[in-house]
């Protein structure tokens, strides 16, 4: 019988409060949403939450076969990769960030398989030595409208793949649809990382380490399933983590 990879996930936290501001609890709570289980799941893989201690990253990174670093509504501090001013769109959430960082610098120096997803690409992004666009409006003219106004389940853009990378050898064509949810972006890659995919507009939509087993980053939500390569996509990781 094949083996089944755990697959680490990282989650949302809120601090509670009370339901009439949106809250579930009034105590502090994760969060993640179903599908990125399910997308795990059916894959092949057995989908695991991580809670944010830093201090667990390398007993995580022992047992874990792959982690995968989802997305969530906040930012990264941009003194993590060198800023100067924060941009006043910019949302911190330092105790998830934290531990996203942690954990993902040690599967990293354990070899192992790590896929980013929205802001997991951005964090994987500046693990890896890149930086970041703050506020795409504002940094980027002619820019898209990387936050779309209809469903996530439909497409937003087309993104055009990059020859030659891991990506593109998996999507089997030059051009995706994706959906589309940030504010932000990669500004540029660090050592060993190269652009998998821009969108019309240049905004770097995906990125990979392809010296690493699998560390590939997109800014788009696969879990959606918006196009097959979307399903190929956790296919891949989940096969990688075997």
């Amino acid at each position: 019988m094949a083996k089944v990879p755990l697959i680490g996930l990282t989650l949302d936290h809120e601090p509670g409060g009370a339901p009439a501001d949106g809250q579930w609890s009034r105590l502090p709570y994760y969060a993640l949403r179903e599908n990125y289980c399910a997308a795990v799941g059916a894959a092949g893989g057995l989908p695991v939450a991580l809670p944010h201690d830093a201090a667990q990253a390398p007993a995580y990174a022992e047992r874990l076969d792959g982690l995968l670093v989802t997305g969530g509504g906040f930012d990264l501090d941009p003194a993590l990769y060198g800023a100067g001013a924060r941009h006043p769109s910019v949302s911190l959430k330092t105790r998830r960030t934290a531990f996203e960082w942690a954990v993902t610098e040690a599967m990293l120096a354990a070899g192992k398989p790590v896929f980013g997803i929205c802001g997991g690409e951005q964090l994987l992004a500046v693990v890896l030595g890149g930086r970041l666009i703050q506020h795409i409006p504002d940094e980027v003219p002619g820019a898209l409208a990387h936050v779309q106004a209809n469903p996530r389940h439909e497409p937003g853009h087309a993104v055009t793949l990059a020859p030659g990378t891991r990506l593109a050898a998996l999507a089997g064509t030059g051009e995706l649809q994706v959906n589309s949810t940030h504010h932000q972006a990669v500004r540029d890659v660090g050592e060993g990382c190269v652009v998998a995919a821009t969108a019309p507009d240049g905004v770097v939509e995906a990125i990979e380490a392809p010296g690493r087993p699998f560390c590939l980053g997109v800014q788009w939500h696969p879990e959606y399933g918006v196009s097959s390569v979307d399903t190929r996509l956790f296919a891949a990781f989940v096969e990688a983590a075997r």
